[in-house]
């Protein structure tokens, strides 16, 4: 009211000084129009109405003739009339404004508050936006709280009282903004029309951005692990490459495994024939090196006792088994473990383990890693396990060497070289002593007896290293005169078409002659059966008897002799020996070799050796 007079007042003013000034057309009702609509537009029609009236009244009081207030003639209503269209044409325009800067406002406080959500969800991880979002929507709303959650099978869903806003248009929301129950519908609705779809836009591209961030760790993590596994097995395999002993491979082993699985305890074991395992190399939780255990018992609830049972990956919880191993690992904190299999040239060798002091499950790509590293494990054993075999037949071929040359030193000293100096100091006697005919006679006849008897000597000797008959008559008549020299019964089934290398006949003799005596001084068999079978790529050779069995190769060095001897030519030889049951002696050798020539056949010993056809008793 107050400020309608003020403006009042002073467009009467204003209209006076036009009038003093003589003005010949001075536009009162125009001044008295401009002030309505600003009344108007700044507050509103019903202000606007009690400014046009007021200006009526001042209008027709002071400037239209006669003076005084008289309100009846037309032009009164006239003027009225402009100045209430005056100001509903003013109050639309302004309404119309308003709405226009309201609506400009909301816009623009919608895209500050879309701008700071976006920019919350790129300075944060998933978690975090969310709680930072929902900090963001409590201030923009005024909302007693707010919580923006990722809506899915996990989310347990709104507490009682609580309201669920779906964030987005979709059936199924990718969040779910849970706001106080008693948040007016207006708001909740207002919420949605404002931030709803970009919020969903934004937790969409957040839960994107979050699995691709963690497929990277993941695959960050996968490609680690697997370097790690790659550098530890390039470090095994680099100490096998220069030759390390096998303690030395073993403590490596358990080392790297102790890389791969920290603070886990890490064992590298070795079955035993009699029912033990030896710990080969041991590490604790701290990697230190344990000492080597031997003669350790096997449970068949442990690991160790599994995997030589089933022969594959056993993962075992220490916490519900039983027995004294179980309730010592226990007491070492040890409760989950896994247990891998280490195979070498086919046969159970052993078992790389990794035990674990924490209760949670063992991870699920920890049998993976250590199976992909128990390969190379199992080389390296293979490798150390040979190079060791390799120097301890070196050993024994240079020490057999070394025997024969004494024997043969013994036998020709004792032997053929006494009895030259013997003959030698006869005949210079005879030189010197010599008178007649008869008696020169009588030493020269002593002489070549001498002679003759030193070469029989030579012969025994050099047929003791390398038979005669073998070299010429071939493998055939050979192994028949070791079968006719043995004490026990032989059954003989020999199919030989032609002459074999001569490596090969002389270790097939050695094969069947150091069987031979096996069976007579140890078997207590009546009879041995001899089979040698030979075609275009290789010979097999079995001796078997109907002994008493329990044969155990590693006890002598007969057959230790003979595998060397035929490893060297690229064969094997294999024992089978149950108690009670007899014994079976295989061997095989190949007849394709760099290097290796046949002996050239001789058509009487191919017809001499299928003549003594097979299942010939001797």
């Amino acid at each position: 009211m107050i400020v309608a007079l003020t403006v009042v007042t002073a467009e009467t003013a204003v209209v006076g000084v036009l009038y003093h000034l003589s003005a010949p057309n001075p536009p009162g009702a125009a001044i008295y129009m401009l002030g309505v609509l600003a009344i108007t537009i700044l507050w509103g029609d019903r202000f606007g109405f009690l400014t046009a009236l007021i200006s009526t009244v001042a209008f027709n009081y002071f400037y239209v003739p006669p003076a005084g207030l008289h309100l009846t003639s037309l032009h009164d209503a006239v003027r009225l009339l402009l100045f209430t269209i005056a100001v509903m044409v003013g109050g639309a325009l302004a309404g119309l404004a308003r709405g226009n800067a309201e609506e400009a406002r909301r816009r623009a406080l919608e895209a500050e508050t879309i701008a700071r959500l976006t920019q919350l969800f790129l300075d944060n991880d998933l978690e975090q936006g969310l709680r930072e979002a929902s900090r963001c929507l409590e201030e923009q709303f005024g909302l007693r709280s707010a919580a923006l959650v990722v809506a899915g099978p996990d989310q347990s869903g709104p507490a009682p009282g609580d309201i669920a806003i779906g964030i987005g248009d979709r059936a199924e929301p990718d969040a779910l903004l849970l706001v106080p129950g008693d948040t007016p519908p207006d708001d909740c609705r207002r919420i949605r029309a404002w931030v709803g779809e970009p919020l969903a836009a934004m937790v969409s591209a957040a839960l994107e951005r979050d699995r691709l961030i963690n497929s990277l760790r993941g695959s960050r993590a996968r490609t680690e692990a697997v370097l790690a596994e790659q550098t530890a097995l390039r470090r095994v395999a680099t100490l096998v490459a220069m030759g390390g002993s096998p303690d030395r491979v073993f403590a490596a082993v358990t080392a790297e495994l102790h890389r791969l699985f920290t603070d886990c305890r890490t064992a590298l074991v070795r079955y035993e024939p009699n029912g033990e395992v030896f710990v080969a190399s041991e590490r604790d939780e701290r990697g230190t090196l344990m000492p080597a255990r031997r003669n350790q018992p096997i449970s068949r609830y442990s690991i160790v006792g599994n995997v030589e049972r089933l022969k594959r990956t056993v993962q075992v919880d220490y916490d519900t088994l039983p027995g004294p191993v179980a309730a010592e690992v226990r007491q070492l904190g040890v409760h989950r473990g896994i247990g891998v299999p280490v195979f070498v040239d086919g046969r159970l060798w052993g078992a790389l383990l990794v035990l674990s002091s924490r209760v949670d499950p063992i991870p699920a790509g920890a049998q993976s890693r250590l199976q992909a590293f128990n390969e190379l494990v199992a080389t390296a054993i293979a490798v150390a396990d040979n190079r060791a075999a390799l120097a301890a037949s070196r050993s024994r071929l240079v020490s057999a060497a070394d025997d024969a040359r004494r024997r043969i030193e013994r036998d020709l000293h004792d032997g053929a070289q006494q009895r030259i100096i013997s003959l030698a100091l006869q005949l210079r006697l005879a030189t010197d002593t010599v008178t007649s005919l008869a008696e020169a006679q009588r030493l020269l006849s002593n002489a070549v007896q001498g002679l003759t008897e030193i070469h029989q000597s030579l012969s025994d000797l050099a047929r003791g290293i390398h038979p005669v008959l073998l070299a010429q008559g071939g493998l055939g008549p050979t192994i028949r005169m070791l079968a006719r020299r043995s004490v026990v019964p032989c059954e003989l089934d020999l199919d030989i078409s032609r002459r074999l290398p001569e490596p090969v006949e002389v270790a097939i003799y050695y094969v069947v002659a150091e069987a031979l005596t096996n069976i007579a001084k140890h078997s207590g068999a009546s009879l041995a059966c001899i089979s040698v079978i030979a075609d275009d790529r290789c010979v097999r050779v079995r001796v078997s008897d109907d002994g008493a069995g329990s044969a155990d190769p590693a006890r002598g060095t007969g057959l230790v002799g003979l595998r060397d001897r035929l490893e060297a030519l690229g064969g094997g030889l294999s024992v089978a020996s149950p108690p009670g049951g007899g014994t079976t002696l295989h061997a095989e050798l190949p007849l394709v070799r760099p290097g290796m020539v046949s002996v050239p056949d001789d058509p009487r010993d191919r017809m001499a050796t299928r003549g003594e056809g097979s299942g010939s008793r001797v």
